[in-house]
């Protein structure tokens, strides 16, 4: 959706999805550090207001914001204040709206005050980033909620067209030509990844592959690449769930992230 705005300088930006589960697992997937980890990113949240919320984005560095409302299981609110150099403050609102059949619907808007469009950019990239999460939170809600979860976030960046970078990705990861409902499995190095294709979505700006994993351990693969200006940047986001999901996460991590560095640059 384009950027909203109205004559007192505010501009926002209002996502929708619904996902399967009571207000109360759905709150905990995205009120909580523990949730946000199973199919975002690295989270802490201090669950009050007035509380911190962290994300931990590996190479792509880290936010911090302060809880300003907090009502289980219908809405929470935060403001990260440094999110850029130079940027205004940016207000993030959820709610969670219980619907018929164990579903309910999730709203999230950002939004911020300024005087020019400067910062619209942003806003249309935090539009244009959620939605490849947001399906990692539907399978996670319809198949894993509320197992024990651990995760990383490993990428690569070049020059070269993003649909090219893609195409390279896809077939060195045995993922190419590859639609919802294959099962697909990875090479053996850096490491087997086996599952069903559950989504996959190529769009102007950028193009994504989600594997609901079988093995090496349950878990979710979003394997994806996006423009970036000057450049391009190709991503592997790995949930993995169960006891046994730290552990493998830290096994799998470095392999990944030198696979990534040397393979794709």
């Amino acid at each position: 959706m384009p950027i909203k705005k109205d004559g007192s300088g505010k501009r926002w930006v209002e996502m929708e999805l619904i996902v399967p589960g009571s207000p109360e697992e759905v709150w905990q997937a995205i009120a909580t550090g523990s949730g946000n980890s199973a199919w975002f990113t690295k989270t802490e949240i201090d669950e009050h207001v007035g509380g911190k919320i962290a994300f931990d984005f590996g190479a792509n560095g880290a936010s911090t914001g302060e809880i300003t409302h907090w009502e289980p299981p219908a809405r929470f609110d935060y403001v990260e204040r440094e999110w850029s150099e130079g940027a205004p403050p940016v207000a993030t609102e959820i709610t969670v709206t219980a619907r018929s059949g164990n579903r309910c619907v999730v709203r999230m808007v950002h939004s911020l005050f300024a005087s020019t469009d400067d910062w619209d950019d942003q806003l249309e990239g935090f539009e244009g980033g959620w939605p490849a999460f947001f399906e990692v939170l539907r399978i996670y809600l319809a198949h894993f909620a509320g197992q024990k979860a651990a995760c990383f976030v490993t990428m690569a960046s070049t020059k070269e067209p993003e649909a090219k970078l893609w195409g390279r990705l896809t077939e060195r990861l045995c993922l190419a030509a590859a639609n919802v409902g294959d099962e697909r499995t990875t090479p053996p190095h850096p490491e087997s990844l086996s599952g069903v294709v559950e989504r996959v979505q190529q769009d102007v700006r950028q193009r994504y592959l989600l594997l609901r994993l079988k093995a090496p351990s349950p878990g979710i693969a979003l394997v994806g690449t996006y423009s970036t200006g000057d450049g391009c940047n190709a991503s592997l986001a790995l949930y993995l769930y169960g006891d046994e999901a730290s552990r493998r996460i830290a096994d799998s991590e470095p392999r990944w992230r030198h696979w990534f560095e040397t393979n794709l640059p």
